[in-house]
């Protein structure tokens, strides 16, 4: 006698692959697929690999405004080309790759298994939000935009394609939402662009109130920086320019000195000779007598007085012998 052997049930099918054709829209359609228990390929579009690019730059400016890369990344299977097939057809092989980071050419499945609450659902419904909050920032209404207001006119265009029979392509179902301006209004690119500049700004904006710019000063000169200056100076032969302040100080005091000691002179030779005049040199010291070191004078010939040790000094004057 045969036992009865459990029936072993068969494993489910997995998505592997999948079968497309280019419409008469030139659209891409899914033909046949692996897993055709969940998947119905009546009127089951896929986005191609261009399409794919334009849908990334519309999302770009969304991430300004919260776009959530992980939803978009569930939303979606990624394939791949494999095979070029007769009549037109393609067949694509999944591949478990980013659709954000790839540089390769994939093709996007929309994960539609569950219209309502699949991925796919929860991808559409983030990004309109996110364009809603976009439109209000870039247009001025007299009413804010709603998330209602975009649906019910979506949703308008969605009606009117069933009456007509005629299936809503992934790619065209996107871009309505990320290209959609209310009827009335023009979305003006500089508008938009100082949108997405707003709403990048903000973080910025609280970077520079941290850090805020330092003015440059300007530097004001001292004694510190003219040293090329002094250089220049020490350099200059004598009958040039002038000397340093320094230097002009130094020569005024050891006139001064010689000044003092020839007066002192003068009072014990009695000399009360009235006839010679004392005039004031450049320096406001006495001037010395006429005649007196004259070639002192010519040897100098920027006016500068000789040191102590190189000044002859003359003897003082004999008194005049008493006759007896």
């Amino acid at each position: 006698m045969i036992a009865n052997l459990p029936i072993m049930a068969k494993p489910p099918p997995k998505l592997e692959w999948c079968i497309v054709r280019l419409g008469n829209d030139l659209n891409w359609w899914v033909q046949e697929i692996s897993d055709p228990v969940h998947w119905d390929v009546d009127g089951l579009s896929i986005i191609d690999p261009r399409q794919l690019a334009h849908i990334l730059d519309l999302l770009d400016p969304l991430r300004d405004y919260g776009f959530q890369a992980d939803l978009f990344e569930a939303a979606f299977y990624a394939f791949a080309i494999k095979d070029s097939l007769p009549d037109g057809r393609v067949r694509l092989t999944r591949v478990r790759e980013s659709l954000l980071e790839s540089e390769d050419k994939l093709f996007a499945l929309p994960d539609q298994i569950d219209e309502e609450k699949g991925p796919y659902a929860d991808f559409l419904e983030h990004v309109t939000k996110l364009r809603v909050k976009f439109l209000n920032d870039a247009i001025e209404f007299e009413q804010r935009l709603t998330v209602h207001d975009l649906e019910e006119d979506i949703r308008e265009d969605h009606h009117n394609a069933f009456m007509e029979g005629r299936a809503i392509h992934a790619f065209h179902e996107i871009t309505e939402i990320l290209e959609y301006v209310p009827e009335g209004y023009e979305l003006d690119e500089t508008a938009a662009e100082e949108a997405d500049e707003a709403a990048a700004k903000a973080p910025e904006e609280a970077i520079a109130s941290e850090f805020p710019e330092v003015e440059e000063e300007n530097l004001e000169e001292d004694e510190t920086m003219k040293w090329d200056e002094d250089e220049e100076k020490k350099e200059t032969p004598e009958g040039g320019e002038e000397q340093p302040t320094e230097d002009l100080d130094s020569l005024a005091d050891d006139d001064d000195e010689d000044g003092k000691g020839k007066s002192a002179k003068k009072s014990k030779g009695g000399d009360d000779d009235e006839d010679e005049e004392e005039d004031e040199d450049d320096f406001g010291k006495p001037a010395k007598k006429r005649g007196e070191d004259e070639d002192e004078d010519e040897e100098d010939g920027d006016r500068r007085p000789a040191p102590k040790a190189a000044v002859k000094k003359s003897p003082p004057p004999k008194k005049p012998a008493k006759k007896k």
